[in-house]
């Protein structure tokens, strides 16, 4: 694979050459870097990587490197779009970071948008890129086999893995993987979202667990020793794997002399670093010198900054390389506009195709531009501090020698093979139900579901019987804030009524400390379900909504002008003046057919696509009708292809979009399931909306009657009966794969907005349960041989009616007919039309007999009405004509 890169790149290096000219890249190129505030360093190793590249002249001789940098908010998703978006009306190579991960996918849609290539140096938990990324992070998954390949080489056969966010399962996963095949017993706990872990260690501690793996922040790992050397857990008999690839710059001199086996691994290459004196330039004598670093040197450049380093000399190859083949012009964007990089493709490709030494070892990626070639140093904590103990690469693995154990144990072991455990669980729709002839049957043949058949499955595969009853108070598991007391399957899981707890049951940090939780085998949220709008019937004057009103304003104006341009024109023009009477060589008077009724005559004959016995004579009348037949042309054109649309369109129109939108009316009220994380979620809440949701149901709740019943329910299935009765008054708030369940057969119900948090479903077991592992095993392996998709689609889909609703909603393939409802407008426009022609003929017609009686002497009306009958008596196209007295015609007669 390496040869066959380097023949792409000595290929594509000749072609250039070939068929270069004169390309040059511009004298300024802007990087624009994006760093979180809470470090500083990142930000002046990019300062400095750049001014290193544009004092070498080898990397880009006639170019100079400048820097766009901005220090972001943690987690302000919103500032970092404003931000890189003010940085692209600068015109951008390139963007760099940030490093976290929620507002790195932000940057990463809007460079992905405008085709500017984006480095990020963090850790992602995203296992794909897309392809104007790319990240000089160590991929997750060969993180992942280098953990398995240091732990196989301890021979751990029993740990405990602590992690601090929920992206770390990423990492761990092939940790987790490998326990079903290499006998691993495998505990997993997630740290508490607190500053005070003792009593959490304190529980470790309790459990016996003397093998861990911690993989937290860097700042979170130093409070955590810290602590657990204060709750006795740095000793000799502890073991401790961290996963930071920044425990280089941790002070440990507290634990040198402690015998604790502390063990890390290191990406930065710290020679290198001393080699380049690169800590130098953070003196207080460097225009680099920040302050806020305390005496930075090799050990305390982290892994990010080191990352931030090569990125910068990463993307000064690839311009290099883009210089050969391309005349690179940079170019300002607009996030709000259409227009993108045309060279960002190009750029991104050879960043690729980049093979160098860096900071952090030879950098390279893969076919799928990820790098998964790397080099880490094992690190183990001496008396004389962080010591390189070996090394670790994809190829080798890694290469430590250490004593082996000889006890095994394989995954089952006599914890589960065998044994029967009851199972506690809560009817809920459709997790776990009664069979529809439950009351002929007994034991666990009474109940179906999905949780019914996830149970099934883990039973099998671990090799435990298992029996299932329902919680006896038909709760999930609340903790009561004024007794301390809990209730529904947590209460039978702590009294020890149960052994398993499954249902549509929310791992919550509460329920957490409460019990212990395997692999979520299910991730939801809460949402809202609303009653569908009705479809509104057609506009009577739909015909007009293809064009906006602006439009339709504007055509008229330029109907107006164009009228008038013609008239005006025609007059000035001596082409248009013509000799009415063409067989006199010498007329008395010249005649212009344009004057202004058949200049909007003509100006309306083109625009209804019919035209008129008119036509321009001169160039410049000429050139007048054929802009405005080409103007009319592109917007009759334009109309009638959104026209069909427009007339099909059914519109469908909610009063609410979003939770926001629930949150700021008081007509429709909502409510939640009177027990559960849902009811938790916004008691507890810390955000404004949910907040005042909170107190708007609680003040319902007090002011209920037997007639206006308050917003809280049993169970599920009552809040949606109440939604199907509400007419619309009535939105019910509960987790959105249950609301995709009844969305599926209540075709009258619809899920409104997104999710507004997010949880997993787990099985919920005893505290300090020795089945964890074991099961959150058998979920992973269920997870990846897509057997809980299938048996979700099962009853979701497939069984009790699901799939009713299926074609709701959906186009069919026939063209649908237009009702009176459809084109009535038009209907009423050819009335209107016609009844206004009507009435100008009337009075023209009056006007006309108007004269000639007043000639005659008639009365107004006697002479009205001879004039009609005459008019409507007249045979064949002629009429005769009669002679007002006063007229040339008339007096010349009378002389005769």
């Amino acid at each position: 694979m390496a040869y066959s890169k380097q023949c792409l790149l000595f290929v594509l290096t000749v072609f250039t050459f070939a068929t270069r000219t004169s390309f040059a890249l511009p004298e300024v190129i802007r990087i624009g870097g994006l760093f979180d505030s809470s470090d500083p360093m990142p930000e002046s190793a990019f300062r400095q990587a750049l001014d290193r590249i544009n004092e070498n002249g080898r990397f880009l001789p006639k170019s100079n490197l400048v820097s766009l940098s901005e220090r972001l908010p943690p987690s302000d998703s919103h500032f970092a779009s404003r931000r890189v978006c003010q940085m692209l009306r600068n015109g951008l190579a390139a963007v760099l970071g940030p490093s976290s991960s929620s507002t790195s996918s932000h940057v990463q849609s809007i460079c992905d948008a405008l085709e500017i290539p984006h480095v990020n140096t963090g850790c992602q938990s995203r296992l794909r890129r897309t392809q104007y990324a790319i990240n000089l992070h160590p991929h997750p998954t060969a993180l992942g086999q280098a953990y398995v390949d240091v732990i196989r080489t301890w021979d751990w056969k029993t740990f405990t893995i602590l992690y601090e966010e929920e992206e770390s399962m990423v990492r761990l996963q092939l940790l987790l993987k490998v326990s079903t095949t290499s006998g691993f017993k495998i505990n997993v706990r997630k740290m508490p979202e607190t500053t005070n872990f003792r009593p959490f260690l304190k529980e470790i501690d309790a459990k016996g667990e003397r093998n861990i793996v911690l993989d937290c922040s860097a700042e979170t790992l130093a409070v955590v020793l810290k602590q657990a050397q204060q709750v006795g857990l740095i000793t000799s008999s502890y073991s401790f794997f961290i996963t930071s690839l920044d425990l280089h710059t941790l002070d440990l001199e507290d634990y040198k002399y402690s015998g604790t086996n502390i063990t890390g691994l290191r990406l930065v290459d710290l020679n290198k670093i001393k080699a380049a004196n690169l800590t130098k330039a953070y003196s207080s004598t460097s225009r680099y010198y920040n302050p806020t670093l305390m005496n930075p040197n090799a050990t305390t450049f982290t892994t990010e900054t080191a990352l931030t380093y090569d990125a910068v000399h990463m993307i000064a190859k690839a311009l290099r390389e883009l210089d050969r083949s391309q005349d690179v012009r940079v170019k300002s964007l607009n996030c709000d506009g259409v227009d993108t990089w045309i060279h960002g493709n190009s750029l991104i490709n050879y960043m690729t195709l980049v093979e160098m030494e860096g900071l952090t070892g030879f950098i390279k990626f893969d076919t799928q531009g990820y790098r998964t070639f790397f080099y880490l140093s094992i690190l183990e904590l001496t008396p004389e501090g962080l010591t390189a103990v070996s090394s670790w690469n994809p190829i080798d693995g890694a290469n430590v020698t250490r004593p082996t154990v000889t006890e095994a144990t394989t995954l089952l072991d006599d914890n589960l093979i065998n044994k029967t455990l009851i199972v506690s669980s809560k009817l809920s729709d459709p997790y776990f139900m009664l069979k529809e002839s439950a009351d002929m049957l007994t034991g666990n043949d009474r109940f179906e579901g999905f949780v019914v058949d996830v149970i099934d499955e883990v039973s099998k595969l671990l090799g435990f019987k298992y029996v299932l009853r329902m919680a006896a108070d038909s709760n999930y598991g609340t903790l009561d804030p004024v007794t301390g007391e809990w209730n529904g399957i947590i209460l039978e899981l702590l009294e020890e009524k149960a052994d398993l707890g499954i249902a549509d049951l929310s791992i919550t940090y509460e329920r957490e400390q409460a019990v212990d939780f395997s692999l979520p085998f299910m991730n939801t949220g809460i949402s809202i379900l609303y009653k569908k709008p009705q479809k509104q019937p057609p506009s009577l004057f739909s015909f007009l909504s293809p064009l906006s009103v602006e439009v339709w304003i504007y055509m008229c104006a330029a109907y107006v002008g164009i009228s008038l341009a013609l008239f005006i024109l025609a007059r000035l023009t001596p082409l248009e003046w013509v000799n009415p009477h063409p067989c006199d060589p010498n007329p008395k008077e010249y005649e212009n057919q344009f004057n202004f009724l058949n200049s909007t005559w003509f100006t309306i004959g083109s625009l209804m696509q019919q035209g008129c016995d008119l036509a321009p004579r001169a160039t410049s009348t000429r050139m007048v009708a054929g802009i405005w037949w080409f103007f009319t042309m592109i917007m009759i054109s334009s109309y009638t292809a959104n026209l069909a649309a427009f007339l099909t369109i059914e519109r469908v129109e909610s009063p609410i979009s979003s939770v926001d939108d629930l949150a700021k009316q008081t007509k429709i009220k909502y409510g939640i399931v009177g027990s559960g994380s849902t009811l938790a979620f916004f008691r507890d809440a810390k955000i404004a909306t949910y907040q005042r949701m909170w107190q708007f149901m609680e003040a319902n709740n007090r002011s209920s009657t037997p007639q206006m019943p308050g917003p809280y329910v049993k169970s599920n299935m009552e809040g949606v009966k109440r939604v199907q009765d509400s007419k619309g008054l009535y939105a019910f708030l509960m987790e959105s794969s249950t609301i995709e369940f009844f969305t599926e057969r209540k075709c009258d119900l619809t899920q409104v907005g997104g999710m507004i948090d997010s949880k997993g479903y787990g099985i919920a077991m005893r505290p300090g349960s020795p089945y964890r592992a074991a099961i959150s095993q058998a979920v992973l392996k269920l997870q990846e041989t897509n057997r809980l998709l299938i048996l979700k689609s099962r009853w979701w889909k497939e069984k009790r009616g699901g799939g009713a609703c299926k074609d709701e909603g959906g186009g069919s393939s026939a063209a649908s007919e237009l009702g009176l409802a459809n084109v009535g407008g038009v209907f009423v426009v050819l009335v209107c039309g016609l009844g206004i022609a009507i009435f100008i003929s009337l009075c023209e017609f009056s006007w006309e007999a108007r004269k000639i009686v007043n000639e005659e002497g008639d009365s107004f009306w006697k002479g009205m009405l001879r004039e009609f009958r005459s008019a409507v008596r007249t045979s064949g196209n002629t009429k005769p004509v009669k002679r007002r007295y006063g007229s040339s015609v008339a007096r010349s007669e009378s002389k005769l």
